[in-house]
């Protein structure tokens, strides 16, 4: 190994998956040798059946559906608003000067602390939790694209300026395009932030959902079924990571994502 030197996909490939397979055979050894209380701790056969027992009997498919449903939708709308809004703060400084302090101050609220208000104001409906996933990663996108354009090279903005566009131009065929890369990275980075938050807004006050399934499981000390629904949210989150990568290799084949 060296730094930063590459490693061939089937290679990274083999490497993740081994880890995938060490991490199940030690918790395999400690928990079926008998070191850890299935109590507290159960085992990956168990877990595998309880899985399987939800998805086949208590209807945990739907509970998933649910959950993708808020995370796309609560993230959907905020990405709908955060990016122009971060191109314009990149883009042009009094916007930034403008907008920049609440952004940055706003991005500190954890968004967990907001649910008590919004149930308040919104009820425990969809609204409720879509709101959530929306405060929690709207100020992340907004800060992390106006970065994202801001950075953009100066050069380039002056041979654009030189050859004769305009301030409109310098944006639409300078700006975006350049960062345009940058910017797909954070919405899928942010993405797997908002899983976080939508956990977070099931566990209280929600009927269905992979969160109130926990919830529920925790009550029944399951914690077979509070693993799986953990396992499941993480698979479902690798998934839309990958698909999201493979989009943005298509999309900018000219960066190193």
């Amino acid at each position: 190994m060296r730094p930063l030197q590459p490693v061939s996909p089937g290679a990274r490939i083999a490497l993740g998956v081994s880890f995938f397979v060490l991490f199940f055979l030690v918790w395999a050894a400690f928990t079926l040798g008998g070191y850890v209380s299935k109590t507290f701790l159960a085992d990956p056969i168990t877990m595998v059946r309880s899985g399987w027992d939800l998805l086949a009997n208590q209807g945990f498919g739907k509970d998933i559906g649910m959950t993708v449903w808020r995370v796309l939708g609560g993230f959907a709308i905020a990405a709908f608003l955060a990016v122009p809004l971060g191109v314009m703060m990149g883009a042009y400084k009094p916007v930034e000067a403008f907008f920049e302090p609440f952004v940055s101050f706003a991005r500190y609220l954890p968004a967990s602390a907001f649910i008590p208000l919004l149930i308040l104001w919104a009820g425990i409906g969809e609204a409720q939790k879509l709101a959530v996933i929306f405060i929690g990663s709207f100020f992340q996108l907004v800060l992390m694209i106006a970065v994202s354009v801001g950075n953009t090279r100066r050069d380039l903005v002056e041979a654009a300026y030189t050859l004769g566009a305009g301030d409109r131009g310098i944006v639409t065929r300078v700006l975006l395009p350049s960062s345009a890369p940058e910017i797909a990275e954070t919405l899928r980075m942010v993405l797997g932030w908002a899983w976080t938050y939508v956990i977070v807004a099931e566990l209280i006050g929600a009927s269905s959902g992979i969160g109130h399934m926990i919830t529920d499981s925790q009550a029944l000390l399951a914690t077979d079924q509070i693993i799986f629904g953990i396992i499941v949210i993480g698979l479902i989150g690798l998934a839309s990571d990958f698909a999201f990568k493979a989009l943005n290799r298509k999309l900018f084949p000219w960066a190193r994502l």
